[in-house]
């Protein structure tokens, strides 16, 4: 029983680095309003580098630089949506973690059902190939030598 409060802890700071935000503390806005609204804003923005963490979590250096962009519009004065919408006019859609559902866009939404479907025809195509023939009937004395084997054996 003592091990357990060792092995959570064990656990708990090996963990913790998957945790921690990117946000380093020069970064931090003194007012904390705006310091929330920058984290939200943040985390509903891709990085263009790694591409599949939000900034507030990327240590890449445009990530940082799109951080610091968001707190100088926040302090300027620009709500959340003129920021999301300066953003997407510098850098499309793709910039947004949930793009939003429209023509241009269409090709991000549905390139994971694409993908699923190829695959499951792939899938589909394969296990059909790999299926067994059915078997040829047996011819009239083949039928015949097999029913007398059969009653042999009864």
């Amino acid at each position: 029983m003592r091990r357990f409060p060792a092995l959570a802890l064990a656990a708990a700071l090996a963990l913790a680095p998957l945790a921690a935000k990117a946000v380093e503390p020069d970064e931090i806005l003194s007012d904390a309003k705006l310091e929330a609204r920058a984290r939200a804003i943040s985390s509903g923005l891709r990085c263009m580098v790694c591409q599949n963490e939000s900034i507030d979590e990327s240590h890449a250096p445009l990530a940082r630089d799109l951080r610091l962009l968001v707190r100088e519009r926040l302090r300027a004065g620009d709500s959340d949506d003129e920021i999301r919408a300066y953003l997407t006019r510098r850098y499309g859609d793709f910039i947004l973690l949930k793009p939003p559902l429209k023509a241009e866009t269409l090709a991000l939404w549905g390139a994971p059902l694409i993908v699923l479907v190829a695959g499951a025809a792939a899938i589909v195509a394969h296990l059909r190939r790999r299926a067994p023939a059915a078997p040829e009937p047996l011819e009239a004395g083949e039928t015949k030598k097999l029913d007398e084997v059969l009653k042999r054996d009864l």
